[in-house]
């Protein structure tokens, strides 16, 4: 007689993947989001987030919002701002403008805008602004002539003398005059730059772009440096950075201020931006917003700082299946259930190759210490806290070496979740005073085989696709993990025992 829990069990593996399959084939049919991941053209989804301070009375609050321009179409914008007026003024200078009668303590404004990438662009560029020669003081003033003078020498227009002047300041052995401006503008090199080519009766001026990344948040934007020869302009960034080659969507493009406060005080803006597919987008502008259809449950009406965090939370089932099917097909032996796939997403930060190295590493310089930390006989609270310390001084450590010798990639190892680090070493130092070095070789190398076909699943576009646009992929991945879970035969790697009966 069969128990009534092996028919539960078939029942609701089913029923969870056919609720699954029917929201995804749901919101395909109904919402036109595409299955299949494609070429097709890309959309970004910006959220600026405005935070001041009010002093209590009338407050007024004007940013600067992108206006149409080379690689990028505004499609859409928008703003929350309860209990204030919002207007968006055109012109060539656009800008949102929120205003009330009274506020009083913390605010918080919101700008969404959907741009499209595109070459679609007819328009032409901003005249130059007129040029005002700085004061200078001595002795900036002969640091600032002497760099003009080697600068213009070795120049042939002023689009190659912005690009000398910033070779120069790059420098890392640099002259003193250079070294001395340098440490007087810390922090306003595009400025210092603006300056020193007005100066050479140059238009130059500071606008700000913003670096799109998928799943970024809290971003600041980066100053650059606009000249123009003649009727036409150039955008250079005026320190090299190491993410030249992101869309940069100009935010400010005149060298007003980006944000202007009058009635508060602490004022800061922060970025938040998401990347989804045209036909996404189209769909999702149509039916989302109605807010009329349950069944269109989705990330998408989430403020786009959130969505940003779910697309990697979203990730994490899938990483949980890949552990699921190597522990209990395959029966591979990691340190931890579920660690791999932390370091999974940890290596989505660092790259794979980099995440291999910085965790063997950490991991080999924390089982040393623990080792020496084992014969004080210390209580676990206080030797856990006291590897905690540990992994953070070696990431610390491994971090500042890696600079100094010029690897930048070495700096990556900070996104590695330290408490779970520190677990893990606890875990391998127990296991290798119980069953020795070669089972902590094996659990080691199978966790970092795990985490790193789990990071190539969740890492793979198709699946990103499909995660966040499709909430029904969830039931259909919790039903495999159900299935699997009343699995009860043989593993893979336990065939080996019988290999001897082939030989017979």
């Amino acid at each position: 007689m069969r128990r009534p829990s092996d028919l539960a069990l078939p029942g609701l593996v089913t029923l969870l993947l056919l609720i699954g399959t029917a929201l995804v084939l749901h919101r395909h049919w109904v919402y036109e989001v595409p299955l299949i991941y494609g070429e097709t053209q890309t959309v970004w989804s910006l959220e600026a987030r405005i935070e001041f301070t009010a002093d209590g009375g009338p407050v007024k609050v004007s940013m600067a919002r992108p206006a149409e321009q080379s690689d990028f179409t505004i499609l859409r914008q928008s703003g929350a701002s309860p209990g204030y007026g919002l207007n968006f003024i055109e012109g060539a200078d656009p800008r949102a403008e929120w205003t009330v009668r009274a506020a009083s303590g913390a605010q918080e404004l919101y700008y969404q805008v959907d741009v499209l990438e595109s070459d679609n662009w007819s328009g032409n560029n901003f005249p130059a602004p007129k040029i005002v020669s700085p004061d200078w003081q001595d002795p900036y003033r002969t640091a600032v002539l002497t760099v003009l003078e080697g600068a213009y020498n070795t120049s042939s227009d002023n689009f190659s003398f912005a690009r000398e002047l910033i070779k120069r300041f790059n420098q890392t052995d640099a002259p003193q005059h250079i070294r001395l401006l340098r440490r007087a503008f810390n922090g306003r090199m595009p400025n210092l730059m603006a300056d020193i080519l007005n100066e050479a009766q140059v238009p130059a001026t500071v606008v700000y772009g913003l670096e799109l990344e998928d799943g970024r948040r809290r971003q600041l934007l980066t100053p650059l440096l606009r000249v123009w020869q003649g009727g036409k302009s150039q955008i250079f960034r005026v320190s090299d950075s190491p993410d030249e080659e992101l869309p940069l969507l100009l935010w400010e493009q005149r060298g007003a201020p980006v944000l202007d406060v009058i009635g508060g005080r602490d004022s800061r803006i922060r970025f938040s931006m998401i990347r989804r597919e045209e036909s996404t987008y189209s769909a999702l502008t149509e039916h989302t917003g109605t807010g009329q259809s349950l069944l269109n449950f989705s990330i998408h009406s989430l403020p786009v700082e959130e969505q940003a965090m779910f697309k990697t939370i979203l990730l994490l089932p899938v990483g949980a299946l890949v552990v699921c099917i190597l522990r209990i097909l395959v029966g591979l032996r990691t340190s931890g259930t579920f660690m791999p796939v932390l370091f999974a997403v940890a290596f989505m930060q660092t790259s794979l190759g980099t995440g291999i190295v910085g965790f063997v590493l950490v991991v080999a310089c924390g089982l040393f210490i623990r080792s020496y930390l084992s014969r004080l006989n210390l209580l676990l609270v206080a030797r856990i806290s006291a590897v905690i310390v540990t992994v953070i001084a070696i990431i610390s450590l491994f971090s500042v070496l890696s600079y100094k010798l010029g690897m930048t990639e070495g700096l990556k190892i900070m996104f590695f979740p330290m408490v779970i680090l520190a677990w893990t070493i606890e875990r391998m130092s127990i296991l290798w005073e119980e069953e020795g070095g070669k089972e902590v070789l094996i659990q080691g190398g199978g966790s970092l085989l795990t985490a790193a076909l789990a990071y190539w699943a969740m890492q793979n576009p198709v699946v990103q696709h499909l995660t966040f646009n499709f909430m029904g992929v969830q039931f259909i991945i919790v039903g495999l993990i159900v299935m699997l879970g009343a699995y009860a035969g043989y593993r893979l790697s336990e065939l080996r025992r019988f290999a001897s009966f082939r030989q017979r």
